[in-house]
């Protein structure tokens, strides 16, 4: 069984930083990609940013130049560095997983895995 948990969300001023963190656990032998998604009320689902094996990241315009994803392959962790927080950066931020090879390393690459999200909130 694949578990992701965020931490890293809280309210932060304008123009202001946060780092999420999200940690993958279970029998996991290899992740193809992890990132990170986010949902505005009313709104869908967005992705934010993500990053294949070997890194390669994938980031929305609206945080190009802002944001800065980063994996730890090793330890099986995806990082999100969200610099210069506008208020419409606000949503609950959720982590994402796929292709995840677990259980037994010839299983089949399944997903995609989602955290329970961590809530973010740009105000003054």
């Amino acid at each position: 069984q694949v578990q992701l948990v965020e931490s890293g969300g809280g309210l932060v001023q304008p123009g202001g930083s946060l780092r999420l963190s999200c940690a993958a656990s279970g029998t996991i032998f290899s992740i193809g990609v992890m990132g990170w998604y986010r949902q505005k009320s009313g709104e869908q689902r967005e992705l934010v940013a993500n990053m294949t094996s070997p890194e390669r990241p994938n980031y929305a315009d609206s945080v190009k130049g802002r944001f800065i994803i980063s994996r730890d392959n090793i330890k099986k962790t995806v990082f999100l560095q969200m610099n210069t927080l506008k208020p419409e950066d606000t949503a609950v931020y959720y982590c994402n997983a796929d292709r995840v090879r677990a259980g037994a390393w010839y299983n089949a690459p399944s997903g995609p895995y989602w955290g329970q999200g961590t809530q973010v909130t740009v105000s003054s």
